[in-house]
């Protein structure tokens, strides 16, 4: 593709090539590399003063670039966060304020805008949290010629590092590989690097170097990692005259203020983040910024490092001025700068509390020398003299507490789409498995009530429930029930009229085959969840399990009903219809099944067996040989292809098929 550059930019670049180091005269505009660090802490950043030596290679980077020692986030989550960044606008704008929530396209888009403008686009992400196709991030492909992800849920004994995520060096090394393709210019590369998020779990040398404290070895083994790219780009010579932006996208409670992980709180640990720049020809190496700024205000500042003017509805500011460029373009020169004297307060919002637990949302206001949250028990903070946010003045200073929210909220209001985005909305089922599968607690039904987000608990006085939760749900992820139980059981006696926690309790009993135990949290899950087709699902199949026929087929119909484009939830209504002798509608559902999903394995063999027990085994002959192709080691599968086999009169078929079940036969049967 041939960049296009409006004359009137190119115009731009060549007056300010005069007057701004780092830009010269005719020459294209920049490479852009942006890099996002998951889940990591300011305070693990040499740059930003940590003594710990984790990151030799960010260091490096640093004293070629420009820091902001004062870089917020402005929600605690991965893929709201990474909205933010990517649109420039705030989480009540671009209203991805949860997983699976789309990215829509009247939300302005950095690589959308760089795109149009002739810059090849790529993304390499490390999670399936970011993955746009599997559900978790849709609308985030938006602009991009590659977008590398293609993750999927992980089955048993599966690694995780090749299903649900990738390490940062796989990650890199992608990226490298499409560079080597695409490297001559303009090009605009985003490499997103999920290691640091739990569980820890870091490669060798880091795991045994870093034993006692292995978040420190994951940020360490990213370190390494973003030298491994900062090194292919010198050594392409892609380094010099690139613009390099680095930050993370939240930060880690690690046990401060009671929270082990993100996603309730909006304290420091969690909001304030690292940020850093490399300039091309490295202008300003070593300029060290504390201006309070946002995450909100990276995508303005890479527009301008283009050269593009910044549109309007773009809520961050340039910090190009800052470092000591400046940006072309009226709009950007005029409303998007931000003065290097601003104490432009940053806002952070959470609403994961009510979303997964019913408890109250939070906001938060950076202003001055103060951090306002605002709760039930609103919370008030001098950071100057008390940086760990560990003595709560709001009760005392009610002026400056009134004043500090009057101002929130008359910023959240000013800064909302003017469209209002309604109820939260459930996400799909499978989606919600894959959240939880990364540790987050979500749920398929609609459970936003405004009442309730208005007299929810204060999430301080809940905490442990969220850590117990977030714990059993990365047991339950890898196949530790027995773990995983008393744990929530231990939520479930706490908060007995929380779904997820009744859900994942069955989930987890029924696992380990007590399926009789299992049923009675499950259906007080579809109680007090009615319309969670993962609850009704579940509860089917406890039922199914214990021969309840009649009484599961009800629950996978509400399932399917809640989500008809559910594989496994028509395939469950099918096998419960063939039990009961209504085949027609087995017969129905398994045709759905296979049309959402061909290669079904167990469509494929029930629908296959039930036309071979009708005498029509040249219609079963295909289904079961995909159910064949699907699970070879199924010793099901042959045996019942063999059969099909012989009655078609295909006798040396049949004897090679039924030959492999019988070695498949486990001995002693």
């Amino acid at each position: 593709m041939q960049a296009r550059f409006p004359t009137s930019i190119v115009l731009a670049w060549v007056i300010l090539a005069c007057t701004l180091p780092g830009f010269a005269a005719g020459s294209p505009p920049p490479n852009i590399v942006l890099i996002t660090l998951d889940t990591t802490r300011a305070d693990r950043m040499g740059f930003l003063g940590a003594i710990r030596g984790l990151t030799p290679n960010l260091d490096t980077l640093a004293k070629r670039g420009v820091v902001f020692t004062r870089a917020y986030a402005h929600v605690p989550l991965t893929t709201a966060s990474h909205a933010t960044i990517l649109s420039g606008t705030y989480p009540q704008f671009n209203r991805v304020n949860d997983f699976g929530k789309p990215l829509l396209s009247d939300v302005p888009y950095l690589p959308e805008l760089l795109h149009k403008d002739g810059y090849r686009t790529a993304a390499f992400v490390g999670s399936l949290v970011l993955d746009p196709i599997g559900g978790t991030a849709p609308g985030f492909d938006r602009g991009f010629d590659v977008f590398d992800a293609g993750f999927r849920m992980r089955r048993a004994s599966e690694d995780r590092y090749q299903t649900v995520e990738r390490r940062a060096e796989t990650v890199v090394a992608h990226a490298l590989r499409w560079l080597e393709k695409n490297g001559h210019g303009p090009f605009f590369l985003w490499v997103h690097l999920y290691d640091a998020h739990d569980p820890y779990n870091p490669p060798e040398p880091w795991a045994t170097r870093y034993k006692l404290a292995p978040y420190d070895g994951e940020i360490a083994y990213v370190d390494f990692a973003v030298g491994k790219l900062l090194s292919a780009l010198r050594a392409h010579s892609w380094y010099e005259n690139a613009f390099i932006a680095v930050m993370a996208d939240h930060g880690e409670g690690l046990g401060e203020h009671g929270e082990n992980t993100h996603g309730i709180f909006l304290y420091d640990e969690t909001i304030h983040v690292p940020l850093l720049f490399k300039l091309p020809g490295a202008h300003s190496a070593g300029k060290r910024l504390a201006t309070r700024v946002g995450l909100v205000d990276v995508t303005p500042t890479i527009l301008q490092a283009a050269g593009l003017n910044v549109p309007v509805v773009i809520q961050g500011k340039s910090l190009l001025a800052l470092m000591g460029l400046r940006g072309s373009g009226t709009s950007a020169k005029n409303s998007h700068e931000i003065a290097a004297d601003s104490d432009r307060p940053a806002y952070a919002e959470t609403d994961y509390s009510h979303r997964a637990f019913g408890w109250s949302p939070l906001r938060s206001l950076r202003s001055g020398k103060y951090l306002f949250v605002q709760a039930p028990r609103l919370e008030l903070y001098d950071q100057s003299a008390d940086p760990q946010a560990s003595r709560n003045l709001a009760p005392r200073a009610t002026a400056v507490t009134q004043t500090l929210a009057s101002q929130l909220n008359q910023f959240r209001h000013s800064s909302s789409a003017n469209s209002n985005s309604g109820a939260q909305a459930g996400v799909d089922p499978q989606l919600a498995q894959k959240l939880n599968a990364l540790g987050y607690v979500a749920s398929d039904s609609n459970s936003a009530d405004t009442k309730a987000r208005e007299n929810g608990p204060d999430p301080k006085d809940k905490i442990e429930i969220a850590n117990l939760m977030h714990d059993a749900l990365l047991d339950v992820e890898n196949g530790r029930y027995q773990e995983a139980v008393p744990l929530l059981e231990r939520t479930v006696a706490e908060q007995p009229q929380m779904p997820i926690a009744q859900m994942q309790l069955g989930i987890a009993l029924a696992r380990l085959k007590d399926f009789a135990k299992a049923i009675p949290p499950l259906q007080k899950t579809v109680e007090l969840l009615p319309d969670s087709g993962m609850g009704h699902y579940e509860f089917g199949l406890a039922l199914f399990e214990t021969g309840d026929w009649k009484a599961a087929a009800p629950q996978f119909e509400a399932a399917v009903a809640r989500a008809p484009r559910w594989a496994d939830a028509h395939f469950s209504l099918a096998s419960v219809y063939a039990r009961i002798d209504r085949v027609p509608e087995a017969m129905r559902e398994l045709n759905t099944t296979l049309k959402l999903d061909p290669d079904h394995y167990r469509a494929n063999l029930l629908r296959g067996r039930i036309l071979s027990l009708q005498g029509d085994a040249s219609a079963a002959l295909p289904d079961l040989q995909k159910a064949v192709q699907a699970e070879p080691n199924s010793r099901e599968a042959h045996l019942f292809l063999s059969e099909a086999y012989a009655q078609l009169g295909q006798d040396e078929n049949a004897r090679q098929q039924r030959a492999e079940a019988q070695r498949l036969t486990p001995a002693g049967h």
